[in-house]
Order: C-alpha cells, then structure tokens, then sequence
C-alpha cells in the first residue's frame, strides 16, 4: 500500500510526470489533435474519460488476477478494457457530436493505443495504489494530459499568426515547442521530492 497523499498523487501525475511531457507517452494524438484547442479541450476530455474508467477497471482486474493466481494475463485484460471504454466513447461522441466526431478523425479509435492510457493501469499496479489512490492517479494523468494539449495547441494558434521562417514551419516547429515545454515541465521536478 502506498503512503503518498492524495494531493501528491494527482500533482505527481498532472505535473512531474506529466505522462506527454516527461514520459512521452501520447505523443501521437498531441503532435495530431493540437491544431486547435477547442479539439484538442474535447480530446483531452475523452482521455481523461477512458484514463478514469480503464484505472478503475485496472485495479478491479489486478486484485482478481492476483486472487486466482494469473498475474500473466494483465497486460492483454488492461487493453481489452480500454479498447471497449474508447468504443463506448466514440460510440457516445459520433451520437452526440457528429462534427467533433469528424475533427478527431482517426484520433478518436486511437485512444486505443494511445501508450498513455495503458501506462496509468501499469504504474498504478506497479505503484499498488489503493482504489482511490488509483482514481486520483487516472485524473491526474489526465487532468496533465489535457493540460499539454492545451497548452500546445494554444501555442500553435498563436504561431499561425507569427512570421515563421518557412524553414521550421509545421510539424518542425511543434516538436521544437513541445521540447521547450518538456523543459519546462522538468522545473515541476522538485514538486515531487
């Protein structure tokens, strides 16, 4: 059982390590869905969504697999959880929104394999966070996760209006971006001692 206050799991998970910005994991819908923030506000939501669910699920699923004595078969229980909560999302986002439902595009069936998802259920087993715990580090994650969507995005809509050399325009000057915020999501560092 794990000793760390609540608070510190979700400032932990949000900003030290940030799962886009200091593990660099998610970085396909974030380098895709940043473009603009009102898509990348309502990708962030769905992530933080499926994050919650598959966290819960994960903890469930472990405590049973630990019972029967099938540890081993983890990894493929966590993606078939998360792969039937992103069907539920989309199923809910193509009925409710049609036209967000098309800007996400192929982002949306990608939550899937979207490394980040799959990483809170690994760490939190890893970590063996409690049943709140565990619900605390899937809200951080993705409270973080949607926070470095918005900030880039925010970034780029600023830069369509900047002269930009023709040089380091597009997905060039994203990466470039996204490096200086990593840097500065490392200054969070000591947050977590």
């Amino acid at each position: 059982m794990n000793t760390e206050s609540l608070g510190a799991i979700f400032l932990n998970a949000c900003l030290v390590n940030n799962f886009v910005l200091a593990y660099f994991l998610g970085i396909c819908p974030f380098l895709g869905v940043s473009g603009k923030m009102e898509t990348a506000t309502k990708m962030g939501a769905a992530v933080m969504f499926v994050m919650l669910i598959s966290s819960m699920c994960a903890y469930g699923i472990h405590a049973f697999l630990v019972a029967i004595d099938a540890p081993f078969l983890q990894l493929i229980s966590y993606i078939v959880v998360i792969a039937s909560t992103v069907q539920l999302v989309e199923m809910f986002i193509k009925k409710m929104s049609p036209s967000l439902f098309k800007s996400l595009g192929i982002f949306l069936p990608l939550i899937t394999t979207n490394c980040a998802i799959l990483g809170v259920a690994l760490f939190q087993t890893n970590k063996e966070y409690g049943f709140l715990e565990s619900i605390v580090y899937a809200l951080g994650a993705g409270a973080g996760f949607t926070l470095a969507l918005v900030l880039i995005a925010g970034l780029r809509e600023q830069l369509n209006f900047a002269d930009v050399p023709k040089i380091s325009k597009g997905t060039a000057l994203t990466l470039f971006i996204a490096g200086i915020l990593s840097l500065c999501f490392m200054g969070f560092a000591g947050l977590g001692a």
